[in-house]
This record gives C-alpha cells, structure tokens and sequence, in this order.
C-alpha cells in the first residue's frame, strides 16, 4: 500500500513508542550528523532540508515543459525488468540520464543483496507489515511527506497512489530484487523521476505552497531520509523489539539492501549511513523535526485504514477496529492522536498482549526446514492479493505526473 510503503519512527528500544521523547525536539534542531558516518565518508556536511536532486530535477522539469512526459511513460511502460535496455525512442537527455541513474554504485556488494533476499523471505510477514500498516500510519504524521502526498496528483486516488507506491515496496522485497530478473533497478529510477515531477509541480499548487511551511521546494534530502528511515531503521528496531533472532550478516545485509536502494532513489552517497549506529543517531536527529498531525494527515490516514480494512475483510474477516488497534500497535500512542486512530478498547489491549507470543510462536518454527519457503509463499499470496485489490486487477505502473491533485 500507499503510504503503506513509507515507514518512521524509532528513537528508542522502544521503537514506536519513543516519538514521545522525539516529539519535544525543536523543528529549528541544527543539523549536526557527520557525513563520516556516511557510506561516502566525506562530504560537505550541508545540511539536507536545502539539497534536492539536482540533475533530473531540471530534466524532468524540462520534459514537462516540452510536453514529452506522456510519451514517456508510453515508451517506460514496459520497461520492467533490471537487464532490460531503455527503450531508444526516449528523448536523447532522458535515456543518458537514466543509463547512468540505473548503475549500482561501486560498492554494491552482491553476496549481501542475495542474503538480504533470503532475510525478506523468511521474515516478509513482519516486513510487510511494518513496511505496510506501520509505515502508513507513520508517513501520515509526517506533515510534509502528507501534504505532498495530498496536493500531488495521486492525493486525489488514494487507491491508485497505494498501488504505485506498493510497486517498490514489493521489488526491494522481492527474492530476485538485484537480479537481472528483478525490477528494484527500474522502480527505483522511475521513483527518482517521479519524485522530480512532483517538486516541480508543486509549486504550483496553491493548496501545498499554503501549507508548505515555508519549504520551497518539496521533496528535499532530508525528506527522503525520513522515508528511508521508516523503512529499514524502523523496521530493524522493531523486529529487535519484539525480539526477533537476527544474526549480524542478516543484518548487515538488510541495511547493505536499503542503502542501494537509497543511491538509486537519488539520495546523496554523504547522506546514506553506513552503520546502524550511525542511522540511528541520523533518524534521531531528523525525525523529532519532521513529525507532527496535520489535517491533511488524518484524512490520509482515514482513508488508508478504510482500504486496509476493504482488502483483507473478505479473505480474513478483518474489520476497521482491527486495523485501527494494529495501527496504534505499530506506529505508538502519540502517531495515533496525530492521525486520529480511536481507540479500540477490546482490540488495542488484546494485540498488545497477543503479537509478541504470536512472533514467539512463529520463531520457533523459522529454523525448520522449507518454513521460510512456507511463509514467504503466504506472504506473497497475501501481498499479491492485495496489489490485485487495489488495481481492480488492471495492470498498473509508476508513471511522471503531469499535474496536481485537482481543484
């Protein structure tokens, strides 16, 4: 889903549950992480509110301009797979941007990748709900990560922006996701587009420059850090929270799988942390300054528990106070007064009590032979399902906006 594939959160142990220590730093907070701790090890040091993607912003910008982005997204819609070439009929520009956008960096190191593969096999019910429902409820409380969302194009069809946004969600999971016959490569690139079109269009928008903040430009480094953030660092806090067995090359991996992920989405080598220890004290920093309600949050947030609800209702039998109670489990107490969650009397205490024996449970299987295999063939009848739900079962893909949400 959507937003559903945005995550956030974790300034303590207690993952979720420290955005209250988090919530009283000052939006003002100097930016002082030191690009030593990144996977670059040197940098300027500039602080990531005021950078953006500089080369395919101007490009993008210029396809928009020329009126070439619905040939475009023609020619990139079957431009799926990571060995795939791009399509020769693309504009000159836009074709040598991409084939260098879609390299991996030198020091992408395959053997991790294929481990973190097989780490999202076996652990893919707890990624896709943490990647899904937790990241949801946390990327509404991001007050410009939801007006983004909002006043863009996709803020107008919540069920087709969740689709799309899944589309790269699912690939980073996928078993095959760096493999010539995966696509993480090409949603990657196809993001970093979209995410040009956006900033420029934005500005435009009457509804998102009056809320903006004062941000000029939407989208900045810091922005997409946020998002990063909620992916793998809350991810990994949370699954050591509800004390999950990880080994420290399972965990290396994950966080080598994200950091690829993170250079071919356009976010800065000096920005991307090289250890865990330095993305926590980087999500530190910047989350406690990016969260916060807003009205357009809220309505976000309602109508993405109400599809959660939809989708898994007639295979599970999931009802709206389910997905409210597993929301406020996941994203914490304060998230869930940001984005309006009610409380759920029967089913808050209930979820609280039950999923930590639930992960007890399922982890003394894990370790038996053919279970990963097991649970990832359910994961992905699940996610899959849920993909079909939200297309109608039309095929759907990341396409450049063209303009904003309507009106």
């Amino acid at each position: 889903m959507d937003g559903l594939s945005r995550r956030k959160v974790l300034a303590s142990g207690a993952a979720l549950g420290a955005l209250g220590a988090l919530s009283g730093a000052s939006p003002a907070m100097a930016w002082t992480w030191s690009p030593s701790g990144s996977i670059a090890g040197t940098g300027a040091g500039a602080d990531p509110r005021w950078v953006w993607d500089d080369e395919p912003d101007s490009l993008v910008a210029s396809l928009l301009d020329r009126g070439d982005v619905p040939d475009v997204n023609r020619l990139l819609w079957n431009w799926t797979r990571n060995d795939h070439e791009l399509p020769q009929e693309l504009p000159q520009d836009l074709r040598a941007f991409m084939a260098r956008a879609r390299r991996l960096p030198d020091w992408a190191d395959q053997r991790k990748l294929e481990l973190a593969a097989e780490f999202n096999k076996s652990r893919g019910l707890y990624l896709n709900l943490l990647n899904g429902v937790g990241g949801g409820m946390l990327s509404t409380a991001i007050p410009k990560e939801a007006r983004a969302v909002y006043y863009s194009k996709g803020g107008a069809d919540m069920e087709d922006r969740v689709a799309k946004t899944s589309i790269l969600g699912f690939a980073v999971g996928e078993p095959n996701a760096y493999r010539p016959d995966g696509s993480v490569v090409v949603e990657s690139v196809k993001t970093r587009l979209v995410h040009s079109a956006v900033r420029h269009l934005l500005q435009s928008s009457p509804g998102w420059s009056q809320t903006s903040g004062g941000q000029r430009i939407p989208i900045s480094q810091e922005d997409m850090l946020v998002t990063w953030h909620t992916l793998p660092t809350f991810a990994m806090r949370r699954m050591l929270d509800w004390e999950v067995p990880i080994t420290r090359a399972e965990s290396d991996a994950y966080l080598h799988l994200w950091q690829v992920t993170a250079y071919l989405l356009g976010i800065r080598e000096e920005y991307i942390p090289a250890t865990w220890a330095a993305a926590e004290r980087q999500s530190d920093l910047i989350l406690g300054r990016n969260m916060g309600p807003t009205p357009e949050g809220v309505e976000l947030t309602d109508v993405l528990l109400g599809q959660l609800a939809e989708q898994t209702s007639p295979p599970l039998g999931v009802t709206r106070p389910l997905c409210n109670a597993l929301a406020r489990y996941l994203g914490g107490d304060e998230v869930a007064a940001w984005d309006a969650i009610p409380r759920e009397p029967v089913w808050d205490p209930l979820i609280k009590e039950a999923w930590p024996l639930l992960v007890k449970f399922r982890e003394n299987l894990v370790p038996l032979p053919a279970v990963p295999e097991v649970a990832w063939t359910l994961d992905e009848a699940a996610r899959q399902y849920i993909l079909f739900y939200l297309t109608k079962g039309e095929e759907t893909k990341i396409e450049i906006p063209t303009a904003n949400r309507p009106g």
